[in-house]
């Protein structure tokens, strides 16, 4: 009897671990100062939400609307996953993104399961009419003041496209100097985006390395395999930053293990 009571409590004791590394959302900020970034951008917020798969947080997506709304964004970013292709449910995602429209200006980028799905249309067409600024291998210039920065989004790869490809398709008409963030699922192919002397990516896919150990970091992502380099956090190489977000869901793993779901914040500042 006391071995049935101990296995009980050992698993009800799991699942509550389990469940608390998948639902609690944390929020991750950081600051990248440059002397590119316009006056007129100083204290500018950028949150965040990446790999949502289709994860329920709360209610409609309560529970994620009211974070993301704590953190007081001029704009968020969507970096691409915003579905699962396993368990396609695009109106449980969409519940989170009709109240972001709300909060600040939104913008869009696919990533690899919206490709592998075939919904690419649907989805752009969903978050088109919602007002969400869509980015396939495109770019838009925000203005205030007088001075000028630009927002860039590439597609993901399993488009038929090469990175560098969609890279100069997207930055065809941003000029050299001027301030460009960007918006891409893919944080393995940081080389391409040094290259291309990027200021500032926003990137996603590897949902932490799924399980995260102490002076390890992740254990493996897609990309990347085991033991992957770029999982969480920022990574600077020349002029080139890149802050990759943990993401929100899961995929073919369920679950996360020391890895809790994070919403990143970037707030620039002008030296």
């Amino acid at each position: 009897m006391k071995k049935l009571v101990k296995l009980m409590v050992f698993i009800i004791a799991l699942y509550i671990f389990l469940e608390i590394n998948n639902q609690w959302l944390v929020v991750t900020e950081h600051v990248l100062e440059s002397e590119k970034i316009p006056s007129s951008f100083n204290n500018y917020r950028i949150t965040q939400v990446t790999d949502l798969h289709d994860a329920t947080f709360g209610d409609n997506q309560q529970k994620l609307i009211e974070k993301v709304r704590a953190t007081n964004p001029d704009a968020i970013f969507i970096t691409g996953d915003l579905i699962d292709s396993n368990r396609y449910d695009l109106e449980n995602s969409l519940h989170a993104v009709e109240a972001f429209v709300k909060i600040a200006d939104v913008y869009y980028v696919l990533g690899n399961h919206e490709v592998a799905i075939n919904k690419m249309d649907e989805i752009y067409i969903a978050l088109i009419e919602l007002g969400v600024h869509v980015l396939p291998n495109e770019s838009l210039v925000l203005e205030r003041d007088g001075e000028r920065l630009a927002i860039v989004g590439i597609e993901d790869p399993l488009m038929g496209m090469e990175t560098e490809e969609m890279l100069n398709i997207a930055l065809a008409n941003v000029p050299d100097d001027m301030f460009t963030l960007l918006l891409s699922h893919r944080p393995e192919r940081f080389d391409t985006y040094v290259a291309k002397d990027v200021d500032l990516v926003f990137s996603g896919h590897a949902h932490g390395g799924q399980v995260r150990l102490p002076f390890i970091g992740g254990l493996v992502a897609p990309g990347q395999g085991m033991f992957p380099k770029y999982t969480a956090g920022t990574f600077t190489e020349n002029d080139t930053t890149m802050v990759v977000s943990r993401g929100l869901g899961n995929s073919i793993v369920p679950y996360r293990l020391f890895n809790l779901p994070e919403i990143v914040v970037m707030e620039l500042k002008s030296k």
